[in-house]
């Protein structure tokens, strides 16, 4: 008898503030603290000239698709705001 087996991941979405430049990073992951120190190593195009980055907000657990859909959301300036007011 065969048994499948299935991988769940558990995705958080990360909000992150350049301390170089002020500017808002939102991503998702599976191990955020893994990601931040990716960030910081200069491992992410995008991230890499406003080394270095601090994580200013967290968000989850999340399914994948779930965790995108708010992704989406979260990469909305008004949305970041909003949440940044909250926190």
């Amino acid at each position: 008898m065969l048994f499948a087996s299935i991988l769940f991941f558990i995705y958080s979405l990360h909000l992150l503030k350049s301390i170089k430049s002020g500017l808002l990073y939102t991503g998702m992951t599976t191990n955020v603290e893994s990601r931040i120190k990716e960030h910081n190593a200069g491992k992410s195009k995008f991230t890499k000239g406003h080394i270095p980055w601090v994580l200013v907000y967290r968000e989850g657990p999340f399914e994948r698709l779930e965790a995108r859909t708010r992704e989406k959301q979260l990469k909305r300036t008004e949305e970041k705001q909003r949440v940044l007011r909250q926190h």
